[in-house]
Order: structure tokens, then C-alpha cells, then sequence
């Protein structure tokens, strides 16, 4: 019986197998390329907002703080948009006129709320509760960058699973002192600006952070008292930028010296009480 195929096809059906590895390693590859970028996670996209809100101009410009318009941060699983009131405290006396801000007075004078798009949206199937993060040292840029540079917000992050994976496995290296949480140019301690911290003990009704008190004046050097980044009444979360007048704590504590951002999270780490990474990690964690 004549042969029907020609000896060279043995060899073009493999060429055709490997070919068809690479097309689909190529195309999964591609995919998760996709997946990742901003084109899916609108990372860096600036959405058209009804009223152009310029974080960079009430937050650098004017000095606000974050808890003045996001009054539910430390206390609620999310930080809240601000009501339309908050924003008529100052502009029912400044800029009263300005056609910008016309949806404001409209949304004041009728009652209805300004249709804000939300740029930090995450998944429904996704549990966040910006209480305990707050509360455990992660401060505001961690997540959201600097937002007082942004005339125009934006999502600094990817917000996947893998982005939030990545702190829950190693979350030591975006833990700061809770006066810092809001301190939006803080980038830890270094040689040549050394943070120095010890600890009060627990207290009942105080959180752990709370009983972590960090100074950037040296203990031994200070006399009866140093400045304080965090030293906190029993029971009250006061919270303070490193600009603000620092308050005085006795020197008698056991400080330790810091000079870089991996000794400093594993000492807050233990300090306030952050559980393991292999529990961080675990699906409960996010998903009720």
C-alpha cells in the first residue's frame, strides 16, 4: 500500500505541537499581563467627578486633616465620603459664587447627595474594614499614595489579591507609629533620621498601637523628657503629624533605637500584637 503521508510530516506535526505550546504560554502570559494592568484595575486613571475636589489644594494647600472629611476612618469599616454639610462650612463663606462648585449649593439647597464616583471600589465578594488597619499602624498613603499631591484622585494601587497579599505576608515593612498614620510624608526611620520607641504595657480599654510611644529626639540625650511622636492619654486616640507641637512623656521608659523600616515593623509587629502572616493570609480574613 502507497504511503500517504510524505516522511515530512512527522516532522511539521511536531513543529505544529510546539508551536501550540508557545501560542498558548504566549496567551496566558498576555492574560495575566492584562489582568494586572490599569486597564482592568484602573490604576492612575482620574474619573470625571461631578465637582473636581482637589485633595492637593485642601490637603498640602490648606492643611485639613484626612479625619475632618473622612470622619468614619478609625471607627468603620470604611472611611466615608464626606455629606455635602462638610463641604458648605467653608464654602457657604468662600468661593460662595464659583460656578464649579455648583453642585454643591444645588446639592445643599435640594437635599440630594453630589453623585461621587468612587475610585477606590473593591469587589463585593471582598471584606475591608479600615478600623483595624488604621488602628494597627498602616497610615493612609500605604494604601492610597500621596494623596496631597493629587489635584485629582486617583487609584495609587492595583487593589488586587496579590498587591494585598503581599502586606498580610510581610506587614512589619508599612507598620508606623499611629501619630503617623496620617503623616502622609512619612517614609520610616533611616541613619540619618533614627526613630527611637518603647512601650507603656498594656492597659485595659487602650489598644496595643496605643501603647506604643516613639520619639525622634534621642532619650539618653534629652534629659527628664522627650518629644513625643505618640504618647497617648489612657483611653483617647489623639493623633498628631510630625509637624504639630509633639507632646512630653517621662524619659523612664526602655527605648530602643531604629535606624531602618525592618527592625522598626518587626518591633511593632510584636508590639501591637499583629497577628501571624499564615493567619493574615487566610481567606476568612477578606471573605465573609
Amino acid at each position: 500500500m502507497a504511503q500517504i503521508f510524505d516522511r515530512s510530516s512527522n516532522a511539521l506535526a511536531r513543529a505544529s505541537l510546539v508551536l501550540t505550546g508557545l501560542i498558548v504560554i504566549a496567551l496566558g502570559v498576555t492574560l495575566d499581563q492584562l489582568q494586572g494592568s490599569p486597564w482592568v484595575t484602573k490604576q492612575g486613571q482620574r474619573a470625571e467627578q461631578p465637582v473636581p475636589f482637589s485633595h492637593k489644594h485642601h490637603v498640602m494647600g490648606l492643611g485639613l486633616q484626612c479625619q475632618y472629611c473622612h470622619t468614619s476612618v478609625e471607627k468603620s469599616s470604611y472611611a466615608g465620603i464626606p455629606p455635602t454639610k462638610t463641604c458648605m462650612n467653608c464654602h457657604a463663606q468662600i468661593w460662595t459664587n464659583a460656578a464649579l462648585l455648583q453642585p454643591v449649593r444645588t446639592s445643599w439647597a435640594t437635599g440630594d447627595s453630589i453623585p461621587w464616583i468612587k475610585i477606590h471600589d473593591l469587589p463585593d465578594f471582598v471584606y475591608f474594614n479600615h478600623e483595624i488597619h488604621v488602628n494597627k499602624g498602616i497610615g493612609c498613603s500605604s494604601c492610597h499614595g500621596r494623596v496631597d499631591m493629587m489635584p485629582l484622585m486617583y487609584q495609587q494601587n492595583t487593589l488586587q489579591m496579590e498587591w494585598c497579599l503581599n502586606c498580610h505576608r510581610d506587614p512589619g515593612k508599612n507598620l508606623r507609629p499611629t501619630s503617623e498614620i496620617y503623616n502622609m510624608a512619612w517614609d520610616g526611620p533611616s541613619r540619618d533620621k533614627p526613630v527611637w520607641c518603647g512601650s507603656t504595657g498594656l492597659k485595659d480599654g487602650v489598644p496595643t498601637a496605643q501603647t506604643v510611644s516613639c520619639t525622634t529626639v534621642d532619650p539618653s540625650q534629652a534629659g527628664a523628657q522627650v518629644a513625643s511622636l505618640n504618647m497617648l492619654p489612657d483611653g483617647v486616640h489623639a493623633q498628631a503629624t510630625s509637624d504639630a507641637p509633639a507632646m512630653a512623656i517621662p524619659a523612664t521608659l526602655q527605648y530602643v533605637k531604629y535606624t531602618d523600616q525592618e527592625s522598626l515593623g518587626k518591633y511593632l509587629t510584636q508590639q501591637y500584637h499583629i497577628r501571624t502572616p499564615q493567619e493574615l493570609s487566610s481567606c476568612e480574613t477578606c471573605h465573609r
